[in-house]
């Protein structure tokens, strides 16, 4: 099969054939349809976490089963799937206590299995997050999918396994935000969209959407945000606690992955208010918080994927689209093929999209 093979930090992928081995028992092989280009998988583009070359990148994906291995009792072939990178075990103190988000096992094969991917010559590849979407097929455990309805685009419901799931979810299932509540979100990529979306359907009163490019800024408006600051020519946070009348947000989310960021993020909380870090901050950075500020209660956390049920959640947040009230056509800025994956990655950097999504079949 063709697949964009990353070969190491700073280098372009590129578009190779791949081998893919065939479905072990509780394993199903997927044909990629939709997937979108994140910017978790830039991060390791660029360095800035590490991941064994060579390796298939690649998380944010819709596809149709093409057959299963033995014991798989959840899909058949021909099925409609989303893949989550948030595969559980279901059996680990984590998944049984309500959060397979956190999995403590998550189900691979063993070393001495053949490997999932390998290049022609018997190397084996990476499949990043379990995944490996930048590829025409996927090989994967059941507990990765989620069955949906033939009908819908699988080019927006793509987006559903990674970006919007970690920013709505971050909203109703990390945060849990109040209705009538204040909340601002920092970057306003497609996770941050996610975030102003669920933020509008938990019935926040005000949702501030930060960013440095107009167009995004234009766009949150249009999600739902009621107010935007340019950050590019304004302190953020002085800007929120203007827009506050002096006292800060209730609610307010990371969504980028820097150190500056996060800590605006909890700066311009309200006395009691809530931090939610979801960017990926990089491998070492350190963020600074004053002490005294947590005499006012002010907290910060970190979420993980949402905090995902995702086959719970995926199914709401289908019903939200189908309702309207979920909005991701407006979120897919840019389509392109697999072969347009390194100039997604470069849009992606130049701020000219929320999501780019490669469609394939």
């Amino acid at each position: 099969m063709k697949a964009a093979v990353f070969h190491g930090p700073h280098r372009p992928l590129s578009i190779e054939q791949v081998e893919i081995d065939a479905p072990m028992p509780h394993e199903v092989l997927v044909r990629t349809v939709a997937t979108g280009v994140c910017h978790s998988d830039l991060h390791f583009v660029e360095g800035l976490y590490p991941l064994q070359a060579p390796a298939v990148l690649g998380h944010e994906v819709a596809g149709i089963v093409e057959a299963v291995g033995e014991q798989v009792t959840y899909v058949r072939p021909g099925d409609h799937v989303i893949a989550c990178l948030s595969v559980f075990c279901g059996a680990c103190e984590k998944c049984l206590t309500g959060h397979p988000n956190l999995c403590l096992q998550r189900p691979n094969r063993a070393p001495s299995d053949p490997p999932r991917l390998r290049l022609p010559n018997g190397t084996p590849v990476t499949q990043f997050a379990l995944i490996a979407s930048f590829a025409e097929k996927m090989l994967l455990h059941e507990n990765t999918v989620v069955k949906i309805d033939s009908d819908l685009p699988l080019d927006r419901m793509a987006l559903l396994g990674c970006g919007v799931i970690t920013g709505v979810g971050a909203v109703l299932n990390t945060a849990r935000v109040e209705p009538g509540s204040t909340v601002a979100v920092f970057g306003l990529g497609g996770v941050g969209l996610a975030v102003v979306q669920g933020a509008r359907i938990a019935g926040a009163r005000r949702i501030i959407g930060v960013d440095t490019v107009e167009r995004k800024l234009a766009l949150a408006l249009d999600m739902g945000a009621t107010d935007v600051v340019d950050a590019s020519s304004r302190d953020p946070v002085q800007a929120i606690l203007d827009l506050t009348g002096g006292l800060g947000v209730d609610y307010s989310f990371e969504a980028i992955g820097l150190k500056v960021t996060a800590e605006q993020a909890f700066n311009c909380l309200a006395p009691g208010g809530t931090a939610t870090i979801i960017g990926m901050i990089p491998v070492g950075q350190k963020i600074e918080i004053e002490g005294r500020q947590f005499l006012r209660e002010r907290k910060i956390q970190g979420s993980s994927m949402g905090s995902n049920r995702f086959r719970v959640d995926i199914p709401r947040y289908i019903e939200f689209y189908r309702q309207g009230r979920l909005r991701l056509d407006e979120m897919v800025t840019r389509r392109g093929r697999l072969e347009d994956v390194n100039d997604a990655f470069r849009a992606m950097k130049a701020g000219e999209v929320a999501r780019t999504v490669l469609v394939l079949a």
